[in-house]
């Protein structure tokens, strides 16, 4: 039988870049085949060039036999492929059924006169929402969803194109461990239609667990194509990143010692009833405190508004055994707080701008006169020298700091944005989400980074869903639910039975 899909020895380069370099790879009728490889390896550029995005510079790609050459994400979707984009693609000023009928939303009337036929797009969503199994109310603005409900609607709108090949990049990224099974239940049912899967994830389990076959690139190479039954999570690791990685996660240094009490919160309370209540917990230098829960527990809240970014109706914060007033982030950043967004591509990267000027916004900003020149100009000559600097010592992989920071892989964007806050030489890190979207090289990277600030005696705060990252990395772990600290677990206690216990249920009298 004719595979739905054929590679052959596509090479696509950018400025300086040599992002796909001879790879070839067969994708069957209704199977799901996995791409891994670490952040930069090609993975997105070769699903791009499959979608339409790009236009690879040599090689050829075949779909049902046939040669396909689409210049436009429209011809794909028309000869039936859709795609799940790693970064999100919605609308946030238009409600869900808008979201997912755009391009083709209904209209009734005549050439002369027509208008949106409302009611067929509603029932449509409805419809297309039933057999997903998703809860999700059409009517809904995007803006005011969470980022894991958005996920799962862009993968609606992904599957309402009826496509025999859905390319899924990342889509996990974002959901918890039960929106990640009713998207496992969606693929499993595709799949039994005949419908094949392209699916990119750096969770090793998943990929395992889920696919058919595994294609590994690195470095724009391909590695190999390998059937799945017969290989594990530590072959996948060794290939990916071309050596041998025994542990997940670096021990914790030897010397780093935890000093005394670094911030100190009592009784925060958010002016949302509907967010975060009577919140206290202490932190000290040199230790590296996570924030467990589901989704919802209003973990990212908490931490924004230690930042100064929401308001509390009432508590106090400490700092260093001083209480202080946080109103924006201004007063955050004066007291020694940083904070390592969530949502990189949202609230973290300036995506048009240079790694330089990504990196360099902030301390410009609020340490300005370190770089002012002849009391006007900037000098450009010390900005370049920091910046190279952090670059260096974050192994951030570019070919040059005037590099458009969009052109990055998600891991060195996430370098970046650290280079970005270490500049500023903060005391508090908080990390949302640190890892998200990161491969298992690059995770051990970060995680290196953070065991050596704590061992300079910094603070690290890090929000994390995903349990083993919450173990491996926490001295302690702090765990809410429903906007309440229902309990914090002493790391080398901790166990996944003991976190998910505490993030589902909270016992207002304890």
């Amino acid at each position: 039988m004719t595979p739905i899909l054929e590679i052959k020895n596509i090479s696509k380069s950018f400025p300086g870049v040599k992002a796909l370099d001879n790879v070839s790879m067969i994708v069957e009728r209704g199977q799901i085949h996995a791409v891994m490889g670490e952040n930069g390896a090609g993975k997105s550029t070769l699903m791009k060039c499959i979608f339409g995005l790009y236009k690879q510079d040599k090689g050829e790609i075949l779909l049902d036999g046939k040669p396909c050459n689409f210049t436009h994400t429209k011809e794909a979707l028309i000869n039936g492929i859709s795609m799940i984009h790693q970064e999100l693609q919605n609308i946030p000023t238009q409600n869900v059924m808008e979201n997912i009928w755009i391009g083709r939303i209904p209209y009734k009337g005549n050439k002369h006169l027509r208008w949106v036929d409302e009611d067929k797009m509603y029932n449509d969503t409805v419809n297309l929402f039933k057999t997903l199994d998703l809860e999700i109310d059409p009517k809904a603005m995007l803006k005011d969803l969470s980022v894991s409900t958005c996920q799962l609607i862009e993968i609606a709108r992904a599957v309402s194109y009826n496509s025999k090949l859905i390319i899924m990049d990342e889509p996990t990224s974002s959901l918890t461990e039960s929106e990640s099974q009713i998207l496992f239940n969606i693929i499993k049912k595709l799949v039994s239609q005949g419908v094949s899967i392209l699916y990119i994830s750096h969770k090793l389990e998943e990929v395992l667990d889920l696919s058919n076959h595994v294609t590994v690139l690195r470095d724009g190479q391909l590695i190999g194509n390998y059937e799945t039954k017969l290989i594990d999570s530590q072959f996948l690791v060794n290939k990916m990143v071309g050596r041998e990685i025994v542990d997940r996660f670096p021990k914790k240094l030897p010397n780093t010692k935890v000093g005394e009490i670094s911030l100190k919160v009592k009784a925060l309370t958010s002016v949302n009833p509907y967010s975060f209540k009577n919140i206290s917990f202490e932190v000290r230098r040199g230790e590296i405190l996570g924030i467990g829960g589901l989704v919802g527990a209003q973990r990212t809240e908490l931490m924004e508004a230690i930042f100064g970014l929401r308001d509390l109706s009432s508590g106090t914060i400490e700092i260093d055994g001083k209480e202080v007033k946080i109103k924006s982030s201004r007063d955050a950043i004066k007291h020694g707080i940083t904070l390592l967004t969530e949502e990189r591509a949202k609230t973290g990267i300036i995506s048009k701008a240079s790694i330089l000027d990504n990196m360099m916004v902030v301390k410009q900003r609020y340490k300005i006169n370190e770089y002012k020149k002849y009391s006007v100009f900037l000098n450009d000559k010390k900005r370049r020298e920091d910046t190279i600097t952090y670059v260096k010592s974050l192994a951030v992989k570019t070919p040059s700091i005037d590099t458009q920071i969009s052109n990055l892989s998600g891991g060195n964007q996430q370098k970046v944005l650290l280079g970005r806050w270490l500049m500023v030489s903060p005391e508090l890190m908080i990390l949302d989400e640190p890892t998200r979207g990161i491969d298992v090289g690059a995770k051990f990277e970060i995680y290196s980074i953070m065991r050596k600030l704590s061992q300079e005696g910094k603070t690290i705060i890090m929000i994390s869903s995903e349990m083993p990252e919450l173990i491996g990395m926490s001295d302690r772990i702090a765990v809410m639910c429903e906007g309440h600290l229902s309990g914090i677990i002493d790391g080398q206690s901790a166990t996944e039975e003991k976190i998910m216990l505490l993030a589902s249920k909270y016992d207002e009298k304890e």
